[in-house]
């Protein structure tokens, strides 16, 4: 009973340390939605339950090597214990009603996540390799960046439209997959004002890192004064646009800008500023000039002719492009070198 004592009591001590300890790390971004508050509460809860396992195991591993360890000149056997039922049951139980506990508040807590709201701000979000696409079916507003107004419930509904992704803000701490061929929902409440990222949490291809997209959360009056800002309503037609216009019109729709910079920066493929007419280098070793059938074939069949330094990971998914949308793009390169 004194050893029992004792360890029991070091115990206590040692999972208060590593309570306090592990608290004094930024182990989570900080909190921006009302939905995390749930996820922070059951975080913390499991963070103690786990602290005291740990302290439980190790401390009566250690003190029983310490205090009960082989004394010099001790060459005797130890006594053989075949086993202690009331200990296995014990230790069988309790850990299955502390894990059933957890599942049923975690299972109330999403019905309480997951409930629907008068006056929801409803965003499409399409996820692609590798980046984002955001509608605002209400307003007629499409954006690369998601805007959100603060206390406001969202309703994400989320697809995909090659692989599956996932849908995760780590500020708002909820998540969810974004599936080719299905619409999934997600809720959630910005509460702070401020900048944050979208970050694909599925690994999805080659550039599953680099997908995100900037999410900005500002107050009501400023999120009616971006919508009013934005093109509202239908688009203009594609025969009303020139083809460098409508060129541009497909990068952004079609989510090329995700991995092609028009400024010369280096993403993950080739920027596009002096794309047009410059000698390309390639995996093979050869160099090809960039004319208007170089542009053609790297966007229909763009395994054919990698450029050296860069990755084989562009989708060969483009041969839905019309001929007018593949030479409007093709005008868009051109316009980039001019």
């Amino acid at each position: 009973m004194k050893h029992f004592v004792i360890a029991s009591v070091l115990v206590i001590v040692v999972t208060v340390l590593i309570i306090l300890g592990l608290g004094s790390i930024d182990l989570v971004p900080n909190l921006a939605s009302a939905e995390g508050e749930y996820v922070d509460l059951m975080f913390r809860a499991q963070l103690y339950v786990i602290s005291f396992i740990f302290a439980l195991i190790i401390v009566f591993i250690l003190y029983s090597v310490v205090v009960f360890r082989r004394k010099p000149g001790d060459t005797s056997d130890g006594p053989h214990i075949r086993g202690n039922t009331t200990l296995e049951i014990t230790w069988t139980v309790i850990p299955l009603i502390v894990v059933m506990g957890f599942g049923v508040w975690g299972a109330l807590h999403l019905s309480e996540i997951t409930a629907q709201e008068p006056n929801e701000l409803v965003v499409e979000v399409t996820g692609f390799q590798f980046g984002w696409r955001f509608e605002y079916p209400d307003y007629g507003v499409n954006s690369s960046e998601l805007y959100l107004p603060r206390d406001r419930k969202v309703l994400f509904r989320l697809t995909s439209t090659d692989v599956i992704h996932s849908f995760w803000i780590p500020e708002f701490r909820i998540k969810q997959d974004a599936v080719p061929g299905l619409w999934t929902e997600l809720r959630v409440t910005p509460t702070q004002p401020g900048d944050y990222r979208v970050r694909c949490a599925e690994l999805c291809g080659y550039a599953h890192s680099a997908m995100y997209a900037p999410v900005v959360v500002v107050e009501p009056d400023e999120f009616q004064a971006w919508l009013e800002g934005q093109e509202v309503g239908t688009p203009t037609p594609p025969e009303d646009l020139t083809p460098v216009e409508r060129g541009a019109q497909l990068a952004e729709q079609q989510g090329c800008l995700s991995c092609h910079s028009i400024d010369g920066s280096t993403q993950v493929g080739p920027t596009w500023l002096g794309l047009y007419g410059s000698e390309r280098p390639l995996e093979d070793g050869s160099t090809v000039v960039a004319d208007e059938e170089y542009l053609r074939t790297a966007i229909l069949d763009p395994g054919s002719q990698v450029v050296q330094g860069f990755p084989n990971i562009m989708p060969p998914a483009y041969t839905f492009l019309s001929d007018e949308e593949l030479a409007a793009l093709v005008a868009y390169l051109e316009s980039l070198s001019d």
